[in-house]
């Protein structure tokens, strides 16, 4: 274990200044203004889970002695390592040190220990733009201009400081208390030529800049096709993002990645009745083929897509000083996280986390943040599901349900791959606890759908019962019909 932490520490040489004036060593030519500090884990109070990446999670933390709250981002440094993330993770803390702008979540500090890397970052209590969309089926015209307006400033302001986000999502927008956004998760970021952010020689991102990163539905069709990184692929994705915010779903939502891309290249979009025109007019505008065609990439700027129709009585210049629209409430929430929500950390820390106040019980940590599992690249999913994967076998769904037997149910990860193999798995003990003898025959293997989240799927031995809270029970199966037709 030492030897491994000394040889992270000697590919990560990110260390900044720090406030308690322990000697750190740092770049002659550059001081971090949030410092590394000299924090153990256990100087946090641990709650809900916000989010769940292949190589970190995002927890509330806070502080025992101050009481200020924030996002802790905890990063696994062995795996880090061991998947050659390193230049990923330092060009992310590197970025979000020098950003300032208000529709940005800010980094206060960061601190590390044997197993993981740790980045302070500020708290957005309002949750994530994709779980409004979820609680209110769909977002109302004046909502979704609100929050694409604010998208959009922050977005011109990444831009002019030379960076391409790359994954642009609801996921990634994050709402304030107040319900102002914040673009959140710069793992991706691409720094262009000119950029004015100071990147060290050994922060930095895949030198192509046209490999592909983000998630399936919100790729632009240039990455697809292997093209150099543009501000118009963010612009893409800010299309899709609008869409999805008025429609409830992704303009190119399919069963499987494959049929995801086909789409997408096929520029397959339908526009629901209920669109305006101004509507249709901005996302057909952003989801041009030609991503120097797309408002705010062309020679005329942000100025091109402020002036669109679609955001006819914004007040570009007093944009944070209007009352933004109300929060849908997590059903059942309370403040802080509900205890189904809080995590119980089993080996994170030098000091081995073992219980938290007010938790009983290990909950693993995919099983309190299934929503962040959702159909997307094999990259964005939580990496201790591939030790259920053969070498070259992908997934084509995932999904945290709850499997229901006659007087009790039990959460199960139900996973869905290209072999084709279904099965489910334990989350907390992450053992199969059961496999689905795959057939093309629809006689012995078939899916029946009797409400959006509740389906079984029927073998001739016994007939298996789920509920999916994501209300996925189609897009189940359409998966499983769309490998058996394959």
């Amino acid at each position: 274990m030492l030897a491994m932490e000394k040889d992270f520490d000697a590919k990560l040489k990110i260390q900044g200044n720090s406030s308690n004036g322990a000697n750190v060593p740092r770049s002659k030519s550059f001081a971090f203004r949030a410092p590394q500090e000299q924090f153990s884990i256990q100087d946090f109070e641990l709650g809900k889970i916000y989010g769940v990446g292949s190589y970190s999670k995002v927890v509330r933390a806070k502080k025992k002695d101050t009481g200020t709250v924030y996002a802790l981002k905890i990063m696994d440094k062995k795996f880090i390592t061991k998947e050659n993330k390193t230049a990923y993770v330092k060009l992310e803390r590197i970025v979000l040190d020098q950003l300032d702008h208000p529709g940005i979540v800010r980094l206060f500090f960061t601190f590390q220990d044997s197993f993981s890397l740790y980045m302070a970052l500020e708290s957005c209590e309002g949750g994530e733009l994709f779980d409004q969309i979820t609680r209110k089926g769909r977002l109302s015209e004046d909502e979704a201009r609100f929050y694409a307006a604010e998208v959009v400033d922050a977005l011109e302001y990444i831009h002019s400081m030379g960076l391409i986000h790359r994954d642009i999502k609801p996921e990634n927008l994050l709402l304030t208390s107040e319900g102002n956004i914040k673009i959140a998760d710069f793992g991706s970021v691409k720094p262009m030529q000119d950029s004015r952010i100071t990147v060290l020689p050994n922060a930095a991102s895949d030198d192509k800049a046209c490999t592909f990163v983000g998630t399936a539905a919100y790729v632009p069709p240039e990455v697809l096709n292997s093209s150099p990184a543009t501000f118009g692929n963010d612009l893409w994705a800010l299309g899709c993002t609008v869409y999805q915010m008025l429609s409830g779903t992704s303009p190119f939502k399919d069963a499987s990645e494959w049929l995801i891309f086909q789409r997408i290249i096929a520029r397959d979009i339908r526009f629901p009745n209920h669109f305006s025109e101004e509507a249709k007019d901005l996302i057909d505008r952003l989801l041009d083929l030609d991503p120097s065609r797309r408002p705010g990439a062309g020679p005329d700027g942000y100025a091109a897509l402020k002036m669109h129709p679609f955001f006819k009585g914004v007040d570009w210049k007093n944009l944070r000083g209007q009352t933004p629209p109300k929060l849908a409430l997590e059903t059942g929430s309370v403040e802080g996280g509900s205890r189904d929500n809080s995590w119980n950390p089993s080996h994170i820390g030098d000091g081995a986390v073992r219980q938290i106040e007010g938790s009983s019980g290990a909950t693993s940590s995919s099983e309190a943040s299934g929503h962040v599992t959702r159909l997307a690249s094999i990259d964005s999913f939580d990496s201790k599901w591939q030790q259920f994967l053969e070498p070259g076998e992908s997934v084509l769904m995932i999904s945290m349900v709850k499997k229901i037997q006659k007087l009790t149910s039990k959460k199960v990860q139900l996973i869905l791959t290209n072999k084709p193999k279904l099965i489910y798995v334990d989350p907390a003990k992450l053992i199969v606890k059961g496999n689905i003898i795959w057939s093309d025959n629809s006689n012995d293997l078939s899916i029946q759908v009797a409400t959006p989240s509740q389906f079984k799927i029927c073998t001739p031995k016994k007939v298996l019962q789920f509920e999916d809270a994501k209300q996925r029970a189609w897009q189940w199966k359409k998966a499983i019909e769309g490998l058996q037709n394959r």
